[in-house]
């Protein structure tokens, strides 16, 4: 089935009211409270959910039990209230506590602003396919990235108030991989969130026009390959109509990367575009899942862009 558009939240505006949650690791007090601030600074009224800073009583890489982690979640997103949930940051934890979800109320109470990336591939994956909801992949409120580059805010910002303002999107350093031009709707996120995911019971099995947004971080060239075989292996990547890759800090020599990116990307015969500036680097785009979208892939060295044909949030 060929992948189609997904419901788009509203747009913030100043004073809207904004949940702060912690699906996945522990969250640092001080870093919270400095991403906090930028959101105020915003005219934001963020709240923090309850279990954000608890810290599992055994389990040091999460932030709080399976339980609380998903009650933040699922009470953030059905109070009428809040405008938008934005992760605190990724880690470890989302296919821990993404089964927990009551998703039919989730989908009752509607779209919002749903913004992270990462670990938090997996969420972004559960609303569009669960729900029925286009998500943000984008900078959370408490890591180094968000607090430490203005770029980086920026992006985010435009996107909650202006998205129309950033609907082109690509850094001067994406190049072409295999050059073209493609349509389709955008989804995907951190590539291991994605392979890990498959098998499991809602599991994409079809992106037939879909326009494959992927990067990671820490992953050996020998285990990219391996996780970029594994998605083709299942034919998560039949029929895609493109592929939009973000950075791939600590995966090794970047040379040797995109020899693995060209080897398993490279002979699906679609435009593939490296280093458009998305996920774990120095400054990271905000970028809509989701929503119809171009890849433009000049073969003749032009600046490489994905440009939404419809804005991040209504």
């Amino acid at each position: 089935m060929t992948l189609e558009p997904l419901a788009r939240a509203a747009r913030l505006r100043p004073g809207s009211r904004v949940a702060v949650v912690a699906p996945c690791g522990p969250v640092p007090p001080e870093r919270l409270e400095r991403g906090l601030d930028f959101l105020r600074g915003w005219d934001l009224d963020p709240v923090v959910a309850p279990h954000v800073l608890d810290g599992h009583p055994e389990l040091d890489y999460l932030s709080a039990t399976d339980a609380d982690r998903a009650r933040d979640l699922q009470e953030a997103w059905c109070d009428p209230s809040v405008e938008a949930v934005l992760c605190a940051r990724g880690g470890y934890g989302a296919h821990r506590m993404v089964d927990l979800l009551d998703w039919p109320a989730l989908r009752a109470a509607g779209p919002k602003a749903f913004v992270g990336y990462s670990d938090i591939t997996v969420l972004h994956e559960a609303f569009a396919l669960r729900a029925g909801f286009a998500t943000i992949h984008g900078p959370m409120v408490a890591t180094e990235v968000f607090l430490g580059d203005e770029a980086t805010r920026q992006a985010l910002r435009s996107t909650l108030f202006e998205p129309e303002s950033v609907q082109r999107l690509g850094l001067e350093a994406a190049i072409a991989l295999v050059p073209g031009t493609a349509r389709g709707v955008t989804y995907g996120g951190c590539a291991s969130l994605l392979a890990a995911d498959a098998g499991t019971p809602w599991a994409r099995t079809s992106a037939e026009g879909g326009l494959l947004v992927v990067e990671d971080t820490g992953e050996e060239p020998y285990r990219l390959d391996g996780i970029l075989t594994r998605l083709r292996r299942i034919g998560a990547l039949d029929g895609i109509a493109g592929v939009v890759c973000g950075s791939w800090d600590g995966c090794g020599p970047y040379e040797q990367v995109r020899a693995v990116l060209a080897d398993r990307l490279g002979g699906l015969g679609v435009p593939v575009v490296e280093e458009l500036g998305f996920g774990h680097c120095p400054t990271a785009l905000t970028v809509p899942l989701g929503v119809p979208a171009v890849l433009d892939a000049p073969a003749d060295g032009g600046r490489c862009t994905l440009t939404a044909q419809v804005p991040a949030l209504l």
